[in-house]
């Protein structure tokens, strides 16, 4: 089984798709659309992308191609992010001037950058690939922030680990492919849907899960591409393909002007550590 993932071998994109699905090869992909491109055309049989983050929030992007790409959410998990600082072998830490990374990271590793003033952050396009950079280009004075597994997959050591500013930083991954069917033991649905802008509106479509005590883990806008100023909801409700849920969203599609079952798949457990 093939898996596409988002980003360089060694990220957390790859450490999530590695827990996952444990057997499967992963295909690194450039860029966001080519993992969806990939998964419609057959050339994977799935693919693990990061939704959203504890401390920075949602993936946008990635929100706005499972509405519009023809796939189907099936598992979630949620990923303890920490932050490694890894540079060249024979490189110290009294020699590190600069440090590259994702800038998600980097933010999330303020601390760090303020007891150490002397140290430049270098954003980069991504975490595991700013270890491949520093390894590769050998500066003296670099060194990456990234997973763990960054070191291992191109020879880097770790140097300090544990950057992370708050330990409770998770990022949520689905893992993705074409197939609509619908696992056991499912109790988890993620939907989008649009309204039109009339008074009350928004408060009917969520009366329709509240009438039949549906709770809702999630909800979020997003504006609506090639309609300036109208906007997409996306919602997590915690009921599966059950009786309560189907008769919720037949009642949603007669307000909404559209409605989309992004996924139907088991809710993760909230692990803290």
């Amino acid at each position: 089984m093939k898996v596409a993932i988002q980003g360089e071998l060694g990220s957390f994109s790859h450490e999530a798709a590695g827990k996952m699905l444990p057997r499967a090869g992963v295909v690194s992909c450039a860029r966001s659309a080519e993992v969806f491109d990939r998964v419609e055309k057959g050339y994977v049989q799935a693919a693990v992308i990061p939704i959203e983050n504890s401390l920075a929030g949602s993936v946008a992007e990635h929100f706005d191609l499972l509405l519009t790409r023809d796939v189907f959410i099936h598992r979630e998990f949620p990923l303890r992010i920490r932050h490694n600082l890894i540079a060249p072998p024979g490189v110290k830490l009294a020699d590190v001037r600069r440090v590259f990374s994702h800038p998600i990271a980097l933010d999330q590793c303020r601390n760090f950058f303020r007891i150490r003033s002397k140290i430049q952050a270098m954003p980069f396009y991504d975490t595991a690939g700013s270890v491949r950079h520093v390894m590769t280009e050998t500066i003296p004075d670099a060194a990456a922030i990234a997973p763990a597994q960054a070191a291992r997959q191109y020879g880097g050591r770790v140097l300090l680990t544990g950057l992370e500013d708050d330990q409770q930083n998770y990022t949520r991954f689905l893992l993705i492919s074409k197939s609509h069917k619908v696992g056991r033991g499912s109790n988890k649905t993620s939907i989008g849907f649009a309204l039109k802008n009339l008074p009350g509106a928004l408060f009917k479509a969520l009366s329709v899960f509240a009438l039949r005590d549906i709770d809702l883990s999630k909800i979020e806008s997003r504006p609506l591409r090639g309609r300036p100023w109208e906007y997409v909801f996306f919602v997590d409700i915690l009921h599966g393909n059950d009786e309560a849920a189907r008769n919720a969203l037949r009642h949603l599609a007669e307000i909404a002007e559209f409605v989309k079952v992004l996924g139907v798949y088991p809710a993760a457990h909230r692990v803290l550590t």
